[in-house]
């Protein structure tokens, strides 16, 4: 009897992710395998610079303002296309944070002149969280134009007076879970579990995403 191979593979990706979903069913979860690791480490690197101020959430950033447990007097969303980060309509010098998550790829325009319309907008002294990605599929459509090394952000961020941290994350057994279908699934917070265990592994070269937090 003939084996049919593609059908193989999908009642074994079927299986995995039954029963890694069914080990997951009872554990409280974190945010998903490509997020984890950062999320929690960005929140760790804030905590020695939280103080209150006002806030700029660029791109749905709002709730990772909150994750970060920011000290804030108030959140102001500008979310595309209401607001494009290439020209920001807000003062010089008007807010304490400006967090981005996951937009410098997407934006139709120069990089340099975000990160320079970030610049603008922070009081001295304030401070920019930005995220981005490396190594990563084609995403939201037709609207993906950018890829970002950790030096890459360096380069772009070099007006600013203080580099707090510049980094990345990500391994290639990442993949094996997005193959499997589990690239949105929430991450355990049990240490035993594989995904939990997969998310937390950094290997240097393996750069999925990437990060910057500077000062003004």
């Amino acid at each position: 009897m003939k084996i049919d191979s593609v059908a193989l593979t999908r009642a074994v990706r079927w299986i995995a992710r039954k029963l890694i979903r069914l080990s997951t069913k009872s554990l409280k979860r974190g945010p998903h395998i490509t997020r984890y690791y950062m999320y929690q480490h960005l929140r760790e690197v804030l905590r020695a610079h939280n103080y209150s101020g006002k806030i700029l959430s660029i791109g749905h950033s709002k709730e990772l303002c909150k994750f970060f447990n920011l000290k804030n007097s108030v959140i102001v969303e500008a979310n595309y296309p209401d607001y494009n980060i290439l020209d920001l309509s807000f003062s010089d010098n008007e807010f304490d944070y400006v967090v981005s998550d996951q937009v410098l790829e997407h934006i139709k325009g120069s990089p340099q002149q975000a990160i320079d319309e970030t610049y603008r907008v922070l009081k001295p002294g304030g401070l920019m969280i930005l995220t981005t990605c490396f190594i990563n599929p084609i995403h939201g459509g037709h609207l993906d134009f950018w890829r970002f090394t950790s030096e890459a952000l360096r380069l772009l961020c070099k007006r600013f007076s203080e580099i707090i941290e510049v980094a990345g994350w990500g391994n290639p057994y990442v993949w094996l879970v997005v193959w499997l279908g589990l690239r949105y699934d929430g991450i355990p917070n049990t240490n035993w579990h594989p995904l939990h265990k997969i998310a937390l592994l950094n290997h240097k070269d393996w750069p999925i995403v990437t990060w910057i937090v500077a000062r003004k």
